[in-house]
């Protein structure tokens, strides 16, 4: 899901390339102090409470601009049982649907579940995502957890982007103006620096509006370190999610801080992927699944609500409490594509929020559709970056026929990671180069669709320097190692096993690899014995292949061990450089780049 490469060496995006973001059923109940289980709600609130509103959203991942293809639609489910996919997202539409929502709302707070940055398009990433926390202070953000992604560029730039100041290798990217940083908190409670134990950024913070108080407690997910290299956690340790939130909300309370919110960058899985699905639903097989279900089992009943982020999934639940007492946990999808608004009804006299086992107001999922009026400070500040970036991002690469789907398809085997795999195998095969015969590029790092339609003025069909970086944000350097035949089989059995048994990672394989997938069986049997072939051979356990793949595979990320056991390692390009490279090799205006089949790995259901 959102599990991708992370960039090691972050300046070479600027530094080389200059030289060359309806209804569901999710519940927040109402009527008595949570944890409690009360009598049923009064028919009308009492005049001691209050309606505080919270907008929430995750996973924007540096998104300024609507994505494209099927990375910039949410489906949406219609009354017939059938389904459509709505464009949405883009943060000029953001900052809008969030200030016409909160109209009306005397109490209204917005907070994020983390991957604010990080994976960024090439108008963020290639100015170390100044222009999205620039943009993120000017549609009103008021506290974010950080997730994964935060730590693509390590903790002192992650430090950089909360405290401000200009990039210590690229300097200031505006004359005359240094960067002021985020004016929101980032918080950072389990997240601690490995010699002194201290957290690295605030832990939580108290928003306090007319006497209401509501304290924030954000976590990443402990296992980041398994999805970012080894660079971006350097000297940081990350702790249990849930131990971490009881503790704070312990001493909050102990402040006298009795509403609590979690923003946890870790999350689920629906049933649907449709963001009206109501994923309270009691039929088989409905409802929700993921590591966030058990998170929220065991968290404290004094945090009153889940915001939470990372698999890029949309739902708005209710998770029972350890009391028993049912909670709301949310989650807005992606790149601004979703907001989610939550009623919290605020006790003045206990200064707690309302929770009881009656269902109560509803939290609701709201696509930010493209039709609604652009917030034009918005505009500006997109206008002012697209500038700066132009140069670079406008530059044509490739042509291509259709649309080539990557981020936007649901599918084990995407015809974009195809044409990935292909051109690190390409750009690596050489002897000098690595001598690559097989390549793996891991899915989470294919970061949007290639789209036919243009994006600007470079016409239909053009791939853009700027969508091949929004695909291959990471400038990712690749190697070339040797692998057993046995660990290659190890390899892709570990997409179905181990730490990936409950959430399949398929790597996208490289023209002539082939095998079956059965679905229908479990775990590393899913991969079929005997069915991986190279160029129609079975492969040899017992024989030596060189595997191309991006540094993050090669260090065990995502879950695949088995790639660091590769021997005679040779660092080659970027990703990012192989990719322009094959787009520019295999595509011309008269002749443009179709979509590949897809039809590397036989799936059986």
């Amino acid at each position: 899901m959102a599990a991708a490469p992370h960039r090691k060496r972050p300046i070479r995006r600027l530094a080389a390339v200059a030289a060359a973001l309806t209804a569901t059923a999710g519940v927040l109940s109402a009527a008595a102090p949570a944890g409690a289980d009360s009598a049923p709600a009064a028919r009308h609130r009492p005049q001691h409470t209050v309606d505080v509103q919270l907008l929430s959203f995750n996973d924007l991942h540096g998104n300024l601009e609507p994505p494209q293809g099927g990375s910039g639609t949410v489906t949406e489910r219609q009354p017939d049982g059938s389904t459509k996919a709505v464009p949405a997202g883009g943060v000029e539409y953001l900052a809008n649907s969030l200030r016409t929502a909160r109209k009306g709302h005397p109490y209204s707070v917005t907070a994020a579940a983390g991957d604010m940055i990080g994976a960024s398009p090439l108008l963020s990433g290639l100015f170390h995502d100044e222009p999205t926390v620039e943009a993120m202070n000017r549609l009103g953000l008021d506290v974010t957890s950080v997730g994964n992604h935060e730590f693509d560029e390590g903790r002192a730039e992650l430090t950089r982007m909360q405290r401000g100041g200009c990039h210590p290798k690229d300097g200031c990217f505006e004359k005359g103006k240094t960067f002021k940083g985020a004016d929101f908190p980032y918080l950072a409670a389990n997240v601690t620096d490995e010699k002194t134990g201290r957290p690295v950024l605030k832990p939580y913070t108290v928003w306090k509006h007319k006497g209401v108080k509501i304290g924030f407690i954000g976590v990443t997910l402990e296992g980041t370190p398994d999805v970012v290299t080894a660079e971006g956690v350097k000297g940081l340790t990350f702790h249990d999610e849930v131990e971490t939130i009881n503790k704070y909300a312990k001493e909050l309370n102990r402040q006298g801080v009795k509403s609590i919110v979690a923003l946890i960058h870790e999350g689920g899985l629906p049933a649907s992927s449709s963001y009206n699905y109501d994923c309270d639903s009691p039929g088989p097989g409905d409802g929700i699944s993921g590591p966030i279900v058990d998170i929220a089992k065991h968290v404290t009943p004094r945090v009153d609500a889940l915001v939470t982020g990372h698999t890029h999934q949309a739902y708005a639940c209710t998770i029972p409490d350890p009391s028993g007492t049912p909670r709301t946990v949310t989650s807005a999808a992606s790149f601004g594509r979703l907001y989610t608004d939550t009623t919290l009804t605020y006790d003045r006299r206990g200064g707690d929020i309302v929770r009881t086992s009656v269902r109560g107001p509803k939290a609701v999922n709201h696509v930010v559709d493209r039709t609604q009026p652009k917030a034009p400070d918005l505009t500006a500040l997109l206008d002012r970056w697209n500038k700066l970036a132009a140069p670079v991002a406008d530059k044509p690469v490739g042509y291509i026929s259709a649309d080539i789907d990557g981020r936007g398809s649901a599918a084990y085997e995407k015809p974009l990671g195809d044409v990935i795999a292909d051109a690190q195998l390409e750009g690596l095969a050489p002897d000098g180069k690595g001598g690559a015969q097989i390549a793996f590029m891991n899915p989470g790092g294919i970061r949007s669709d290639l789209a036919h339609k243009a994006s600007g003025g470079e016409g239909d069909g053009v791939v853009t320097y700027g969508e091949a970086f929004t695909v291959q944000p990471f400038t990712n350097m690749m190697t070339t190692l040797d692998l057993t035949g046995a660990q290659v089989v190890a390899a892709l059995q570990q997409q179905v096993s181990g730490a990936n048994a409950a959430q399949p990672r398929i790597l996208q394989v490289s023209k002539g690899l082939a095998y079956t997938l059965d679905l229908t069986k479990s775990g590393a049997d899913r991969v079929v014995a005997g069915s991986i072939k190279l160029n129609g051979a079975a492969i040899d356990p017992a024989k030596t292949y060189r595997v191309a793949m991006n540094e993050f595979l090669t260090g065990g990320g995502d879950g695949f061990p088995a790639f660091k056991e590769g021997r005679n390692k040779l660092v080659g390009a970027s990703d990012l450089d192989l990719f322009v490279a094959y787009l520019k090799a295999h595509s011309t205006p008269s002749t443009p780049l179709a979509p590949p089949p897809a039809d590397r790995i036989t799936i059986i259901k």
